[in-house]
């Protein structure tokens, strides 16, 4: 949890960076720390499911066909 809480601060922290140099407005800069991650977090849940179906249906492929049972 350390690192994950770590690693939000720095996230935040580039965010209002970059919106604050690049306009020179702490309001700018404050609102893309809030609005970027929050986007993104969105974003990745969507990519995070594609993946699982993509992964899954690699899966499917890659698994041999099963033998079917002969009735005498």
């Amino acid at each position: 949890m350390a690192k994950t809480l770590s690693f939000a601060a720095l996230h935040f922290s580039v965010a209002f960076s970059l919106g604050w140099l690049l306009t020179g407005s702490w309001l700018v800069g404050g609102a893309l720390a809030v609005i970027e991650p929050a986007c993104n977090t969105v974003v990745f849940h969507f990519h995070e499911k594609m993946w699982k179906r993509i992964e899954a249906r690699r899966q499917t492929l890659a698994l041999p066909a099963r033998p079917q049972k002969r009735t005498a």
